[in-house]
C-alpha cells in the first residue's frame, strides 16, 4: 500500500485478487502533457498493466491514461509505454524476480507525492482458482463476524 499520507488516485483492486503480491517498490511515472491533470482527475486504468524491464529501463505497459477533454491536440496515445524512474539497483532487482518462473510485475496505486507523480509496483505470483475462493470466503466470514459483533453492540 503506498504510504498513509499520499491518498491513492487509482488503485489496482484486480491485482490484490489475481496475484499475491510478495513486495513492492515506489517508481516515479514519466508522464507528458495533460496526461497529469487526467490522472489527478483518477481517468487511470491499472487492470490489465505489467511492468517490463529492457535494456536496464523499466517500462509501464498496457495502462490506459484517458486524454484530457479539454487537452485537445496536446493529448498522446492512451495506452502508449510509460518509463519508470528507478534507480540502477532496484531495475536490477526486479528484473531479477520479474524473470523468475510465475513471477510478473504488476502496477498496484498511482499517487501523488510532493507533487510528483508515483507507481507502487508490486511482485506478484499468480493465485489459483482454489486461492481466490479461500481468499472471498475468508473475507465474507469477516464480515460476518463483524456484522455480528456490531448487532452484539447494539444490544
Amino acid at each position: 500500500m503506498p504510504p498513509s499520507n499520499h491518498a491513492p488516485v487509482m488503485r489496482n483492486r484486480k491485482a490484490w485478487h489475481d496475484y499475491h503480491i510478495e513486495d513492492t517498490v515506489e517508481a516515479g511515472l514519466v508522464l507528458v502533457g495533460c496526461e497529469v491533470k487526467s490522472v489527478r482527475a483518477g481517468q487511470v486504468n491499472l487492470t490489465g498493466g505489467f511492468v517490463l524491464v529492457e535494456a536496464g529501463e523499466a517500462w509501464l505497459v498496457d495502462v490506459y491514461i484517458a486524454p484530457y477533454e479539454q487537452g485537445s491536440h496536446f493529448n498522446v496515445e492512451p495506452r502508449r509505454r510509460r518509463k519508470l524512474l528507478l534507480s540502477r539497483r532496484e531495475i536490477h532487482r526486479l528484473e531479477g524476480r520479474g524473470r523468475e518462473r510465475g513471477y510478473t510485475l504488476v502496477p498496484l496505486a498511482v499517487y501523488f507525492k510532493r507533487g510528483f507523480a508515483k507507481l507502487e509496483v508490486g511482485v506478484a505470483r499468480g493465485k489459483r482458482a482454489y486461492d481466490k475462493r479461500e481468499a472471498l470466503q475468508a473475507r465474507e466470514s469477516a464480515r460476518e463476524k463483524e456484522r455480528e459483533m456490531a448487532a452484539w453492540r447494539r444490544k
